[in-house]
């Protein structure tokens, strides 16, 4: 199963997201977006490639759409991915914090990965064995507008799962971290 991982896209009506990002979400069984929205419409756009799943972004409240949660968690093939948006960035925090930080948003499970948006800062970061993987921004990276962003993907095979993220460029994506 290939997911695609996408964040903070504050895109305000249709046909504004980067081409490239259809392009290398072609093919994937889902995409899930770790909120910041803002416009349904994309929403739909994405739907015409994969399911949707999404998490409501600080700039998506007042927006009706039932596709919009404020967390969501599935379970696929033995392993638990939890996606919400607002977290604290691993790498910047001790590592008790982050765990009690995931304990108090998900009290009922014990997530073997955490998608998250908000800081439109791509990251990869494993905490005690717990995954952690921000997308970045398509289209503020690092919130600058001016320049080509990132997006990402879960691969699971066989209950095992790779985490990677891919630089927009003007030919398509380019592999950055994994």
């Amino acid at each position: 199963m290939r997911i695609g991982l996408i964040s903070d896209t504050h895109i305000s009506k249709r046909g504004e997201l980067w081409p490239q990002v259809f392009d290398a979400f072609d093919g994937v069984d889902a995409i899930w977006h770790a909120g910041d929205v803002w416009s349904p419409a994309l929403l739909d756009e994405l739907e015409a490639i994969a399911p949707v799943r999404v998490a409501r972004g600080n700039g998506d409240f007042g927006q009706i759409d039932p596709r919009l949660e404020d967390q969501c968690v599935m379970t696929l093939d033995g392993v638990t991915v939890a996606m919400l948006h607002d977290f604290p960035t691993p790498a910047h925090r001790p590592a008790g914090l982050i765990l009690d930080r995931v304990g108090q948003r998900f009290p009922d499970i014990s997530p073997d990965v955490v998608v998250y948006g908000h800081t439109h800062i791509e990251a990869i970061d494993a905490v005690n064995g717990l995954l952690f993987v921000n997308p970045g921004s398509p289209t503020l990276p690092h919130n600058k507008s001016l320049r080509l962003g990132t997006i990402g993907f879960l691969n699971l095979a066989n209950g095992v799962l790779d985490a990677e993220l891919r630089q927009l460029t003007a030919d398509g994506t380019e592999r950055i971290r994994s």
